[in-house]
């Protein structure tokens, strides 16, 4: 096995544990769980890191609705109860803290603005949510390119109030990769296969929004938002 791939197996092994299902807990609903995307642990173990758009924007608090994180693997996994405690709208961001409990072992971050195009990445997440369990998926990906995801639009008839909300924002550099993701893939984390340090967070809305039809018709193009910003989201109180 070549040197390269046998590091990637290690690397995996070590990512899943901290790689988890964020989605939300309801006892009277069949099921109980609602898968919304995918999170990573970083910190301390007990900060989760994932989408902004993966969060609900509110719950049903007289049925006693939690938002949270699934654990475990296959069909024996369990619900963790966690508190937003920041949101990026801009990167599309969350930080979520897991209410108590052991914690999950934590994934480095790394230095996104160290990336550079043509580099092998990985990333690992739920693309079929949990339709067959909660089973971890690896896909590997090369750093296709790094470009500003605000572009104007080259065409009149396609400028509407959102393409105007977009460009009075400062754009800001994402990364493009080469690999397919799903929607259940959001928050999935982008990491060296080497070392296992994250550089990205996966973002399906941003596909989405720039007529990437990810599900019905795949492209092969995916995006990611550069880790930076999660260092910036993870100092916000």
């Amino acid at each position: 096995m070549p040197a390269q791939a046998d590091g990637l197996v290690r690397t995996i092994a070590a990512v899943k544990p901290s790689v988890v299902g964020v989605g939300t807990f309801l006892k009277t609903r069949s099921p109980a769980v609602m898968f919304t995307g995918t999170g990573f642990a970083v910190g301390d173990g007990l900060s989760i890191v994932t989408n902004a758009h993966v969060v609900p924007n509110q719950l049903d608090g007289a049925k006693m609705e939690q938002l949270g994180v699934v654990v475990g693997s296959g069909q024996e996994f369990s619900f963790r109860p966690a508190q937003l405690v920041a949101l990026d709208r801009e990167h599309d961001l969350a930080h979520l803290r897991l209410e108590g409990g052991p914690a999950l072992p934590a994934l480095a971050l790394g230095d996104s603005r160290t990336a550079a195009e043509g580099q092998t990445l990985a990333f690992t997440g739920f693309p079929l949510g949990m339709v067959l369990g909660l089973n971890h998926v690896t896909h590997r990906a090369m750093l296709s390119a790094i470009t500003p995801i605000v572009m104007p639009s080259m065409s009149s008839r396609r400028i509407d109030a959102r393409a105007i909300a977009q460009l009075r924002r400062a754009p800001f550099s994402i990364f493009q990769l080469d690999g397919t993701a799903y929607s259940g893939n959001s928050g999935s984390p982008v990491y060296d296969p080497e070392t296992g340090k994250v550089l990205a967070v996966i973002n399906m809305v941003f596909v989405k929004g720039l007529k990437e039809t990810a599900i019905t018709n795949p492209s092969g193009i995916t995006y990611a938002v550069p880790v930076q910003y999660v260092q910036e989201l993870l100092q916000q109180k």
